[in-house]
C-alpha cells in the first residue's frame, strides 16, 4: 500500500527540482527507455528508506556538479508509482529488483548499477564518485568500452545471468 502522498511528495521534488523527470506510470516508463538509441540516462528508482534519503538521493545530487553528464536523468519512486517501477525493472533483466537503486543506461542497456546493498552504509560523497567515474567512462563524445574500476568488494559469482553490457561497483 503506497504511502500518502504528501509524505513522499519531498522525496520526489528533492529529485525533480534538480533535473530529474519523474516517471509515474508504465507509458511513462517506455516512452523514456524506449527511446535511448544513442543516450545515456541515469535513473533512479526513489524510496521512503532512510539510505535513499541520506545516501541516494544526495549522491546523484551531488554528482549533477560533474562536468560530464548522462543525456536524460530519470526517476520512478518504488512503493509509490507501482506500475512505473515493475514496468522499469522489466527493462533491466537479470538485475535483482532492490530500492534505492541507480543504474546508468548507454543506448537502453545497464552499463553501471548501485543497488541498494551497495548504497547502504555508504556516505552520499562516496556514491556520488562512484557516479562521477561512471559518468566519465559512459558519457560524452569521447566515451568508450572501458569499464569503470570498481570499489573493492566481494565479487557476486550470479553475473552470468545479466546483460554484456552490465558492469556492477562489485
Amino acid at each position: 500500500m503506497p504511502y500518502p502522498e504528501p509524505l513522499v511528495k519531498p522525496m520526489r521534488e528533492e529529485l525533480t527540482r534538480v533535473g530529474f523527470v519523474e516517471l509515474r506510470d508504465a507509458q511513462a516508463v517506455d516512452g523514456a527507455l524506449s527511446d535511448a538509441a544513442g543516450k545515456t540516462q541515469l535513473l533512479i528508482i526513489n524510496s521512503v528508506c532512510g539510505c535513499a534519503a541520506a545516501n541516494a538521493r544526495p549522491a546523484v545530487i551531488l554528482s549533477r556538479q560533474a562536468e560530464l553528464q548522462p543525456d536524460e536523468f530519470i526517476t520512478v519512486f518504488a512503493g509509490q508509482d507501482l506500475d512505473a517501477t515493475a514496468r522499469s525493472r522489466e527493462y533491466l533483466p537479470g538485475i535483482p529488483p532492490s530500492s534505492p537503486f541507480i543504474v546508468l543506461m548507454r543506448d537502453g542497456e545497464p552499463v553501471f548499477v548501485l543497488e541498494r546493498r551497495h548504497i547502504e552504509g555508504r556516505s552520499a560523497s562516496t556514491i556520488a564518485m562512484d557516479l562521477v567515474k561512471a559518468y566519465e567512462t559512459y558519457c560524452g563524445s569521447e566515451a568508450g568500452d572501458s569499464e569503470v574500476e570498481p570499489p573493492s568488494t566481494a565479487r557476486s559469482d550470479d553475473s552470468d545471468a545479466l546483460p554484456p553490457t552490465f558492469r556492477s561497483i562489485l
